[in-house]
């Protein structure tokens, strides 16, 4: 989408442990990397004690959506992150990766917009933007 969005996602690659927003950037950066469609990041500190940001992206079909996901979560193994907590694998229709301060949820596209889990978090909020 934005290209200044684009430039947000250049990595780091340090001996530093990754940090909050390093941990976006890569998960950001994969489902990029990947071809993910509608990329949105939701800001939900001060909004919810769960995680402080929530990624939001579609894959084109079950396996474009199980790749991106098997992606993501080899990046944060590799990255030490340790293994993320995952939801909805066999089918690959709603995926969910616990990162833990960064929550995804990838979607075939007519199941994200049954749900449209972006409204619930106030599409119009200024927390919401584009990721890509």
């Amino acid at each position: 989408m934005a290209p200044e969005a684009h430039e947000a996602l250049s990595g780091t690659s340090s001996d530093e442990p990754q940090s909050y927003g390093s941990l976006e950037d890569l998960i950001l950066g994969r489902l990029d990397d990947d071809k993910a469609e509608e990329i949105v990041l939701i800001d939900l500190r001060g909004k919810s004690p769960m995680a402080d940001s929530m990624i939001v992206a579609s894959g084109r079909s079950h396996r474009h959506v199980g790749a991106l996901a098997d992606h993501v979560m080899r990046a944060l193994k590799e990255a030490g992150h340790g293994k993320a907590r995952v939801e909805g694998l066999p089918h690959c229709d709603w995926v969910l990766i616990d990162a833990g301060d960064v929550v995804v949820h990838l979607f075939r596209p007519e199941v994200r917009s049954f749900y449209n889990i972006e409204k619930i978090w106030s599409v119009d909020s200024p927390h919401i933007t584009p990721a890509n």
